[in-house]
């Protein structure tokens, strides 16, 4: 049994990030992260942790730091929202591309423009090609958790790949809540000493990052880079074993609500599967067969586990908070249609764009979903693909 104190989202990350003790932070302000480094250099300044603060210029100067830091061989770990993670562009695909366990925590909020420092998942979205292993957090506790456990898969021999963990903007980096804090020591083991098989610091076994990599093999180092991403599920599942004997807390690929038996089914990241889950235990109390799955690994994304999870529904409601413009949905909606496409009798599936720039989604809306639900069950009809939720007419 922890600690038990109250820490917003931004705190209970930079409580991670102190426990964790990185060699280098490289960071740059960006609201609604801010936060989250400033209470870090706080740890730095007195002492407490034995981490080289590295206070860029911008944020593209944070991510090209920590890769120089992790290909050093330096356990290297950032954070940033938006447009933070959009100036990063460049250097993610690098960072994921060196095989570099670098650790980020994504506080979620749409990018420009119009300016908007408010949730949604526009940022987080934006780079979901880019090679990094994506955790999507629904309150405090997993924020800190996932973080956590994100430098063990992070430096998994097998994988050596990026991971960001993210957490709803305001929502939840802003938000007060009761968070069981493990002690030091536990975490210290259970992450253990980071040993870099092939730092750029090591003169007797010298390495190469970064080379000109043209037509000959520049194929054959992305197939890698598949396999390694492929491979993450049973490491990302082993590692959340050891945790829960740690913690007694299990978190797996995915989470559910109420999905035995369930014939109207929504899927939902982040902050809003916890109101989800709320409309589900009153729906089941009076008898209707509803229930929640939680989006936790974005990417790589678990496409199997995800189908066997929903067969035998009738009908399931996808809810996206951000915009994949021009295409047939919201990036969870085309992913999970792509998962259930081989099914023999797949159910009904619609698209719900919400919360964009930080709107608000209430339990009004999302009892209208599982309305909407049960017709296209009983019609098996669907009439309208995408639907969008809280926007005026």
């Amino acid at each position: 049994m922890g600690r038990i104190v109250g820490l917003t989202g931004d705190e209970a990350t930079a409580e991670a990030m102190r426990q964790i003790n990185p060699d280098v932070v490289a960071a740059y302000p960006i609201t609604p992260q801010t936060e989250t480094v400033q209470r870090f250099s706080e740890f730095v300044a007195e002492g407490i942790v034995a981490t080289e603060m590295v206070r860029v210029e911008s944020e593209h100067s944070a991510m090209s730091a920590c890769v120089g830091a992790a290909a050093a061989g330096a356990r290297a770990m950032t954070a940033t929202s938006a447009n933070g993670l959009a100036l990063m562009w460049e250097i993610c695909y690098i960072a994921a591309s060196y095989r570099l366990p670098v650790i980020m925590a994504v506080v979620n909020r749409a990018l420009s423009g119009p300016i908007n420092i408010h949730c949604d998942h526009s940022d987080s979205m934006g780079t979901r090609d880019a090679g990094w292993i994506q955790i999507y957090s629904e309150n405090c506790q997993e924020a800190y958790d996932n973080l956590i456990q994100a430098v063990r898969i992070a430096e998994e021999e097998k994988v050596r790949l990026p991971v960001m963990v993210t957490f709803d903007g305001f929502i939840i980096s802003h938000a007060m809540e009761r968070v069981e804090i493990l002690e030091d020591d536990e975490v210290s083991q259970f992450i253990g000493k980071y040993k870099n098989a092939y730092s750029l610091l090591d003169v007797d076994s010298p390495v190469t990052y970064g080379p000109l990599d043209l037509y000959d093999y520049y194929f054959e180092h992305k197939r890698q880079q598949i396999e390694a991403i492929e491979i993450s599920p049973e490491v990302i599942q082993k590692i959340g074993r050891e945790f829960k004997d740690l913690s007694g807390r299990y978190y797996d690929l995915m989470g559910s609500c109420h999905l035995e038996g369930a014939e109207l089914v929504i899927v939902a990241a982040g902050s809003t599967a916890g109101t989800v889950e709320s409309v589900v235990d009153e729906l089941r109390e009076k008898g209707e067969k509803v229930g929640l799955l939680k989006i936790r690994i974005f990417r790589p994304f678990p496409a199997k586990q995800i189908a066997e999870a929903l067969r035998g529904v009738r009908a399931v409601a996808v809810l996206d908070r951000s915009v994949s413009f021009g295409a047939q949905g919201g990036p969870i909606f085309l992913e999970i249609r792509s998962a259930l496409f081989d099914e023999i009798k797949p159910p009904a599936v619609v698209n719900y764009i919400y919360g964009l720039g930080g709107r608000d989604i209430g339990v009004d809306e999302i009892e209208r979903v599982y309305k909407n639900l049960e017709r296209i069950a009983h019609t098996k009809k669907v009439d309208e693909l995408v639907g969008y939720l809280g926007l005026r007419e």
